[in-house]
């Protein structure tokens, strides 16, 4: 025998496995997504990476001040990896002083002082602040055009791929661009890389030089759903742009809105997005890490079965209502003899709804067998003859 190959359909409500294949018929109806009036758009769960709306999401867009939360996300991993200090004094030259910013969003801060790194920080997540983003990139990496070296490095190891960054704040540039999918996957990445920095993004205001200014994410305000990031970006060219997080019970999504008409529109359109995201889509866990999903046979082993299982928790993103039409199938790459570690992979898992696969995990051993005594070796060597 060359390739092993055995079925379970998982009804997961109580997860009961059954040697058998069912079919069920789908018991809510998911209306198509909403249509978004913007440039280009994108929706994913934030747990699993579904995408669950999008439109022109590749299309190569000026990200405005969106350009702002990689400069955050560096200046967080800059101070998780001891580079900088919140505490740091960071000189403030002719090129970070406010007035070079006139009529855009700065934190007001005045050239030859000296201001620290958490108070630059906070100017520039709840701020807004150009004139903070150019003193951090000069104390970070010495210049401005070094540092943008720095975030296209970034974007690269972050697979951003559609994004190229010329400055730290976004102003525009003849060859600044991102796409919805890159500012998702930037978002993604401050929330698990950097929570410290991430948790900056629900601050409502923030105050410097006696003057007061609030976040201009107004979604923070909405009491009807629960936003804690991330973050506004507008210019001429760019029109209105808004990366929003929000929670819900276990999910957390990730909606990005590129290119809308107006302030309100932005705001309108992304809550769009997520409501429909909570409404008619959910997070589940079908199977945990560990956890046995199936036994099979050994052959030449000192034990006769092992337990197969997956070693990460297999989360899902699914239409509501949909959990007890997943089908769970594996399949075994070759036939289980003795000697087996734990942790070996011998096949894949699949999730399946409504015959499309939802997801693929490697099949692994949960035990370690080792090879059985002589005779029984000899027994199942003649079993095996018969097969």
């Amino acid at each position: 025998m060359t390739k092993s190959a055995q079925k379970l359909t998982s009804f997961i409500g109580g997860i009961v496995l059954a040697m058998s294949s069912m079919t069920a018929t789908a018991a809510t109806i998911i209306p198509d997504a909403p249509k978004i009036n913007a440039e280009g758009y994108i929706l994913l769960d934030y747990d699993t990476g579904k995408v669950i709306s999008e439109g022109n999401a590749d299309v190569q867009l000026e990200p405005a001040s969106l350009t702002k939360m990689m400069t955050s996300y560096i200046i967080g991993k800059e101070i998780e990896a001891g580079n900088i200090k919140k505490t740091d004094q960071v000189p403030i030259s002719e090129n970070a002083w406010a007035k070079n910013f006139p009529d855009s969003s700065k934190m007001f801060i005045e050239v030859g002082t000296e201001v620290p790194v958490d108070l630059l920080n906070q100017g520039i997540i709840v701020a807004s602040g150009n004139d903070a983003c150019v003193a951090m990139a000069e104390y970070i990496a010495g210049s401005e055009s070094a540092f943008a070296d720095l975030m296209n490095a970034h974007a690269q190891q972050l697979n951003m791929l559609g994004s190229n960054f010329q400055n730290s704040h976004g102003l525009s540039g003849n060859e600044h661009y991102t796409t919805p999918r890159d500012m998702a996957t930037l978002a993604a990445a401050l929330i698990r890389d950097v929570p410290e920095e991430y948790a900056l993004y629900k601050q409502k205001s923030f105050t410097y030089n006696n003057i007061k200014q609030y976040n201009r994410n107004s979604l923070l305000w909405d009491k009807s759903m629960n936003v804690d990031g991330l973050k506004t970006g507008h210019h001429s060219k760019a029109g209105y742009n808004l990366v929003t997080s929000a929670t819900k019970g276990n999910m957390r999504l990730i909606s990005v809105v590129m290119g809308a008409k107006s302030e309100q529109a932005r705001k309108i359109e992304s809550k769009k997005l997520l409501n429909y995201g909570f409404r008619f889509f959910e997070s589940y866990t079908a199977f945990k890490a560990g956890e046995t999903f199936a036994t099979n046979r050994v052959w030449m082993g000192d034990q006769e079965q092992v337990d197969l299982g997956i070693i990460t928790d297999a989360n899902i993103t699914i239409p509501r209502g949909q959990r007890k039409n997943i089908e769970a199938n594996f399949v075994l790459d070759r036939q289980l003899e003795a000697p087996l570690s734990k942790g070996e992979v011998v096949g894949t898992v699949t999730l399946e709804l409504d015959g499309e696969t939802v997801a693929e995990y490697p099949l692994v051993t949960l035990q370690e067998i080792n090879e059985g005594g002589i005779f029984s070796q000899a027994i199942d060597y003649i079993k095996l003859q018969f097969q």
